[in-house]
């Protein structure tokens, strides 16, 4: 089976749907699928991120520009020289399949869903959106319903993106959710360094201002008065809002460490690392692959009450929820777990075995079997067969 995936966004900076998309072109190699990612790209790209774009299975498709989009900042291609681009590459590889995600946040996605394909080829579509991008409402309902009915079959990776399209698009939606390699947090090694007796608690995540990181820092201000053996490790890319670098100027908290971008292996190893994890974004959040990723390391949750992360955890079972930019809230939780170890440990077990549901192995079969089940290939080819096990 021959399956074109295609991204809208820079494949050369990390996010969630480059993320996902990185990873489901790895398990289709794995389970002997000719796979190939098609994707714009800028010239800076990061093989620790994504070491398959040096390799002739991801296919360079135009030069990314800055969008402002829901709060953050896309990089996407909104060429309209690329349309035919797309075309004529999906008519000369002969896809079986033809995978769009985010199908309408660029004029590379919309190509592939706008592309005249010959009708043996099951074209899909997984929307990863919260709010979406501005074409949702420039377009209009009409011509919406006019691409999205050159679908097959349509996939939404939790109820919360589901609710959002269907407004638009109404169709029969399949709910498969983000993954992740659940091992490869599992047996993460800590950075000795900071297992010296301190609490960690750990902010892992772009530096965007909906990420709540403010509110973190102002609830951490308090704490440390109290707590004074803790520590707020920050990891992630991208620049401070102002608030929080007017919070750490004020108030200027001892025990902050701030890391930077990190390799996929370093991320895992600071999960690994926490004590807590903590996870104030303000809302916009589809779902929470890092929450997914916390809880295969082991790592106790403190995570804001909005719709995305409630897809993916259970306050009191595997997480603590706290109000979103409320900072009493979010102090009365992290003082809940940095008090408690017992009830640390409770969170721990109930998400280390709450995760195994969004271990990638099972994401991608049930993508295959969706696949299958819109007649791309049947069920006793030897193709099929290979994704047993």
């Amino acid at each position: 089976m021959k399956i074109g995936i295609f991204s809208p966004y820079d494949f050369a900076v990390p996010g969630g749907v480059n993320e996902h998309i990185s990873n489901l072109h790895r398990e289709f190699n794995e389970r002997g699928f000719d796979s190939k990612v098609i994707a714009p790209y800028s010239d800076n790209i990061s093989p620790l991120k994504y070491p398959n774009t040096l390799d002739s299975s991801f296919v360079p498709m135009g030069k990314p520009i800055s969008v402002p989009s829901g709060g953050s900042v896309a990089r996407v291609n909104l060429s309209p020289w690329i349309y035919r681009r797309v075309a004529r590459l999906i008519e000369r590889e002969s896809f079986d399949v033809v995978h769009i995600h985010e199908p309408f946040a660029s004029v590379i996605t919309l190509g592939a869903l706008a592309a005249d394909v010959p009708e043996r080829v099951t074209r899909v579509a997984t929307f990863h959106t919260y709010k979406g991008s501005h074409l949702y409402r420039v377009l209009g309902k009409k011509l919406l319903h006019r691409y999205a009915s050159k679908l097959k079959g349509s996939i939404a990776v939790s109820e919360t993106s589901k609710r959002f399209v269907e407004e638009f698009i109404p169709s029969d939606y399949k709910i498969i959710p983000n993954g992740i390699f659940v091992d490869e947090f599992k047996h993460s090694e800590p950075f000795e360094e900071y297992k010296d007796g301190k609490i960690n608690i750990l902010f892992l995540s772009r530096m965007e201002k909906r990420k709540g990181l403010q509110y973190l820092l102002s609830a951490y201000s308090d704490l440390k008065w109290d707590f004074p053996d803790t520590r707020l490790i920050i990891v992630g890319g991208g620049n401070m809002d102002a608030e929080s670098h007017s919070i750490i100027g004020s108030r200027n908290p001892a025990d902050i460490v701030f890391i930077g971008e990190v390799s996929d292996s370093d991320k895992a190893r600071y999960y690994k690392t926490a004590d807590i994890f903590c996870a104030p974004a303000t809302g916009q959040e589809s779902f929470g692959i890092v929450l997914l990723e916390a809880m295969a390391a082991g790592t106790a949750i403190a995570a804001s009450r909005i719709e995305g992360f409630s897809n993916v955890v259970e306050d009191d079972r595997n997480s603590l929820m706290f109000s979103p930019k409320n900072v009493e809230s979010l102090r009365n939780v992290l003082t809940k777990l940095i008090s408690d170890q017992k009830l640390r440990d409770r969170l721990s077990r109930s998400g280390s075995m709450d995760v195994f549901r969004y271990n990638w192995d099972t994401v991608a079969s049930e993508v295959v079997d969706y696949y299958q089940q819109l007649g791309t290939i049947s069920p006793e080819s030897d193709v099929i067969n290979l994704t047993a096990g």
